[in-house]
């Protein structure tokens, strides 16, 4: 029946969207499992059945089929009648791919991952007491675990490259950066960020700064994007310094990390290293009020579990900003999930 004349899908009971929604996370765990195991990386030069794979892989072949069949369910095989499987488009961005566009492996492997999602089974325990489940868990806060885990912290890099994507372009674009000459991207890790307003704006220089077991992968990602030439790295602490001489400076997702009382250091920080006519340019998502949906009221509560930080409304980044002696300026809309909060000195 053709899709102009199919009757409307029923809603389902309030009861069973419930129940979708609490068994969410077996998807989750499905998914995961086929990017911890390679499968798409096997799939890539064209079908196998689960036999090809086991044998090579050292793995169950009957419990492999299983587990592809309900990759096929999801779209991210294709079963053929041989039982042979393929990959869709789909299960094509389950390929390896080092902070490449298009390859999700990297989030997938790390936002599944059993270290990040203990912590969200433990979210009920935050909201009770305030506190981050995953600092409870694991002894100590997230980005000092990630510091003792080389390759978890490269993955997680990966992970915000993926993730972000398609928002360093559209801030380049929605910003106007006519008139700076140098840009400090404070925490920007591989650059990222910083990369894109470069390409866009070929009159600019940028600084990255971020901590130095952060920013090592950042000379090849540079380079990778052609910008390393315009770019110095600065390992820095931004709890303890930033690098002054900047015309603007870019916190993208930074703030959102951290408890108020460390975003008030971050900003204080900020406000001693920049001169009177430096702006400060915050790329967050702004929360809209009352019942609009938005994945930001998702991940706060993913702030709220793993780092301990938050999202916040375009008012309550005004109130946060005059604590630290900043004026909020303007809000300025991206074709992106995310916004550029503009700020300068008070």
């Amino acid at each position: 029946m053709p899709d102009a004349v199919k009757p409307p899908e029923p809603a389902l009971p309030p009861a069973m969207q419930l129940i979708q929604m609490a068994s969410a996370y077996w998807v989750s765990r499905i998914v995961h499992a086929a990017a911890e195991l390679g499968l798409a990386d096997h799939l890539a030069q064209g079908p196998l059945s689960a036999a090809d794979i086991a044998g090579k892989a050292k793995l169950n072949a009957p419990a492999l089929h299983r587990l592809m069949r309900s990759l096929a369910g999801l779209g991210i095989l294709d079963e053929g009648e041989d039982k042979r499987f393929a990959l869709t488009p789909l299960g094509e961005a389950l390929k390896s791919g080092k902070a490449v566009a298009g390859s999700a492996r990297a989030a997938v492997l790390t936002l599944a991952s059993p270290w990040f999602s203990t912590a969200m089974d433990q979210l009920s325990e935050s909201v009770r007491s305030g506190a981050t489940a995953f600092e409870k868990i694991n002894g100590m806060p997230v980005f000092d675990f990630l510091g003792q885990r080389p390759e978890a912290a490269s993955l997680f890099s990966e992970t915000m490259v993926g993730i972000h994507g398609s928002e360093p372009p559209a801030v380049a674009e929605a910003y106007d950066f006519s008139g700076l000459k140098t840009v400090v991207d404070v925490g920007g890790a591989t650059g990222n960020m910083l990369a894109a307003i470069l390409l866009r704006h070929k009159s600019l220089r940028g600084i990255l700064a971020d901590l130095p077991h952060v920013v090592k992968d950042a000379p090849a990602f540079l380079s990778a994007k052609g910008v390393s030439d315009r770019v110095s790295i600065s390992p820095h602490n931004f709890f303890d310094s930033v690098p002054a001489g900047g015309d603007a400076y870019v916190l993208s997702h930074i703030l959102h990390d951290w408890s108020e009382a460390q975003c008030l250091t971050i900003l204080r920080n900020l406000h001693k290293a920049m001169t009177a006519d430096a702006r400060l340019l915050i790329v967050e998502m702004v929360l809209p009020g009352r019942n609009e949906p938005h994945f930001g009221k998702i991940l706060d509560m993913v702030m709220l579990a793993v780092p301990g930080g938050e999202e916040r409304t375009g008012e309550e980044y005004r109130a946060l900003l005059a604590k630290a002696g900043f004026k909020l300026t303007r809000i300025v809309p991206t074709a992106s999930p995310v916004s550029v909060i503009e700020a300068v000195k008070a």
